[in-house]
């Protein structure tokens, strides 16, 4: 993750002292990412930073340590009653994907990778089954881009969006789970709008992105990939792990309290990484077609999603 790093280089501590600033209750989850973008357009990383594994390990330790401060019972019967919603949308965006890309003559395995990060959790769905399906690492480049950068605009627009159609806590909570792509942005936006929206949107999206094993078996079978590159995300068990510890040893709760608020701030530090890693020139290179596909992907998601939402819930 840190290779041959300049310890002289003033652009190294200024990324560490932003960073630390993202841990203070200062720094909100939006303005986490655009501190994050602006450093990286503006060319002032350091090097020897490889910033995909630092996001990757920090957002995992963050999200089982959000586990510590999740009721279990609230967490069984919130993924029953989100059951529907969350089948429904992947199956249905997965489906679109395959026919859009189809029809607007993408590239089969991109398209497919887009739809897969849209239908579950954006980039952990499109590393987990980009070997299933044997995908190249260009393809697996333009779908993350496309993804990262509507999950980076999600981030700002959903709390508005929330607040102008007067959502409840409880609604969108189950909005944010369905309709952003990445667990990060999903946790940036719900904690911004309330305690009992980041509960919501959690636990949701937690059990929507256990689908990755079976939407990747049967991408595997699909286009005669590899079957055995199929692997449950760690962080998803020890995330429930950490629920159990929370609920069977109550004892610690306050450690457990400490614990939660820690990985929430250590999470908008991620946000901050995120943003570090989208440039401009990342954006035109995903060209027009393939984010046209990520953008109607979503809309329909999000919309759809909303209308059950507001209907059913």
């Amino acid at each position: 993750m840190f290779t041959n790093i300049n310890l002289r280089d003033w652009r190294l501590w200024l990324f560490v002292a932003l960073a630390l600033l993202c841990l203070t209750p200062v720094i909100s989850s939006p303005i986490a990412l655009i501190l994050g973008f602006s450093l990286a357009t503006l060319g002032l990383l350091p090097q020897g930073i490889n910033l995909g594994a630092v996001t990757k390990k920090m957002l995992s330790w963050s999200i089982i340590g959000l586990g510590f401060g999740i009721n279990l019972e609230q967490a069984i019967s919130i993924s029953r009653q989100s059951l529907p919603l969350v089948a429904g949308s992947i199956i249905f965006t997965l489906v679109m994907a395959v026919v859009l890309t189809k029809v607007m003559k993408i590239d089969r395995k991109t398209g497919y990778l887009i739809g897969a990060g849209t239908s579950i959790c954006g980039g952990s769905a499109i590393a987990a089954v980009s070997p299933a399906i044997n995908a190249k690492n260009d393809q697996m480049a333009v779908a993350l881009a496309c993804v990262f950068v509507l999950n980076s605009i999600a981030l700002f627009l959903f709390p508005i969006l929330g607040h102008v159609l007067g959502l409840s806590q409880h609604q969108f909570g189950l909005w944010s789970a369905i309709a952003i792509h990445d667990t990060s942005s999903v946790v940036g936006a719900a904690s911004s709008y309330g305690n009992e929206a980041l509960l919501i949107a959690t636990t949701t999206k937690l059990a929507r992105a256990l689908w990755i094993v079976p939407v990747a078996l049967v991408s595997a079978i699909l286009f005669g990939g590899n079957r055995k590159a199929i692997k449950v995300p760690a962080f998803i068990l020890l995330y429930c792990v950490a629920i159990l510890i929370a609920h069977f040893l109550p004892q610690g709760h306050e450690v457990y309290q400490m614990i939660f608020m820690v990985a929430k701030r250590t999470l908008v530090v991620c946000l901050f990484l995120i943003g570090a890693g989208i440039t401009i020139k990342k954006m035109r290179e995903t060209g027009p077609k393939p984010m046209i596909l990520a953008v109607l992907l979503w809309v329909s998601i999000a919309c759809g999603s909303l209308y059950y939402i507001l209907h059913h819930v």
